[in-house]
């Protein structure tokens, strides 16, 4: 199901996890259509309820149904794929809309390279089981095929957008309908010559989709693997067209070391340089800001080892600063270290410093898409908060009802 066109720019939502509730509800405040209805729907009941009760789920419910019924959304005829381009400064990524295959992820053809938490896949299991839906897409990549960027663009070129609007953080939205039978084939068949599809965000999202699908078949033996509990809502991009961004960190103390003797000890492993902007520039660069000054720590070659994981910028910081020097052993649960997406800005580190929140920041060199795509062939997983993807898929353009 898709909105109707008129209706799109106001039923297209940021994801779920992007925001609080009282940020969500600031945000639908006069939109009605808004799919945060649907995905955060404890915007519609008392501020008190927890997050997780039952009404939450039964209220996501409802709302979608209604929507349905009001016709906010409508449904094509026949199956389609469908094409859906988001432009962020300039820079387009082109995604095919499908449904990936549960068996495939549980086979390994579609690769994590993150680890997951059990409270938030529990509670997007139970959001996409009662309100019988996937509701968010998975943003999945592949390493890019280039006779399947050459139909898209051509059917980009000769076809009308279904959909074109500007979202609210300045995002242009273009939805294309694949509905031409031969075009799905080719399509299909371009993509059973795929290797493999790898998790670029949404990996709770995506484990809760498949864990649905295995509940499913659980309640129905003998299931027609062709039901649609066997799928689950995907946007799919070439590798080429993705932009990961810098995923930076802020520390509220220096573990007991002066300031000196902290910068004594990392001058072991770095080369340090001052600064007047602490955005790295190259690999294993990092910008570095305590007492208002910029450095860039580069990388001694002793402590860079040939790994897919151990190269990574994010692992040599952790383990050489933040493990070694600051005695942060653990970054998921650690509560003297806080995350804060490339999108803020270095400007937000040196807020964050210098309102005495935090002592120290660290500017990071964006992860790549081959580095990533290199953990996950490895069968390994990132560190915690390795890549930060812009531009964020918006919920509520494309819906997968699992019946």
């Amino acid at each position: 199901m898709r909105p109707d066109p008129l209706l799109a720019a106001k039923v297209a939502a940021l994801p779920y996890d992007v925001m609080n509730s009282d940020e969500a509800r600031e945000m639908v405040k006069d939109n009605p259509y808004s799919f945060l209805h649907v995905d955060k729907a404890e915007i519609d009941l008392d501020r008190s309820i927890d997050l997780y009760d039952p009404k939450v789920y039964e209220k996501a419910a409802f709302n979608l149904n209604k929507m349905v019924e009001d016709k906010v959304f409508i449904q094509d005829e026949k199956p389609c794929l469908y094409i859906y381009r988001l432009t962020m400064d300039g820079r387009p990524q082109t995604g095919l809309v499908a449904c990936a295959s549960v068996d495939e992820y549980l086979d390994g053809k579609i690769i994590k390279h993150e680890l997951t938490r059990a409270e938030k896949e529990a509670d997007r299991i139970r959001h996409v089981d009662i309100t019988n839906a996937n509701t968010g897409p998975i943003f999945l990549t592949y390493r890019t095929k280039k006779e399947i960027d050459a139909i898209i663009e051509k059917w980009i070129a000769e076809n009308d957008a279904v959909y074109d609007f500007v979202s609210d953080d300045n995002v242009r939205n273009e939805a294309w309908i694949i509905n031409c039978d031969e075009c799905v084939a080719k399509i299909q068949s371009l993509f059973s010559q795929v290797p493999a599809l790898y998790i670029a965000d949404g990996h709770h999202r995506n484990a809760s989709a498949v864990k649905v699908g295995i509940k499913r078949r659980e309640a129905n033996p003998g299931y027609d693997k062709d039901a649609e509990f066997n799928f689950y809502l995907a946007v799919i991009f070439p590798h080429e067209q993705l932009h990961i961004m810098d995923y930076n960190r802020v520390v509220k103390d220096l573990n007991g070391l002066s300031d000196d003797g902290f910068m004594s000890r990392i001058k072991e492993k770095f080369n340090v340089e001052p600064k007047d902007n602490g955005k790295p520039q190259t690999l294993h660069a990092f910008g570095m800001y305590l007492n208002k000054k910029w450095y860039i720590l580069t990388a001694k070659p002793e402590i860079i080892i040939d790994d897919p994981i151990e190269s990574l910028d994010v692992a040599i910081l952790q383990k050489h600063v933040l493990e070694a020097l600051l005695g942060i052993l653990d970054p998921r649960t650690d509560k003297r270290i806080d995350f804060v997406g490339g999108i803020r800005g270095i400007k937000e580190l040196e807020r964050r410093v210098d309102n005495g929140e935090m002592k120290v920041a660290f500017a990071m060199f964006p992860t790549s898409m081959e580095q990533l795509m290199a953990v996950a062939d490895a069968g390994k997983i990132m560190p915690p908060k390795s890549t930060w993807f812009e531009p964020k898929l918006r919920s509520g353009v494309f819906i997968h009802l699992l019946e």
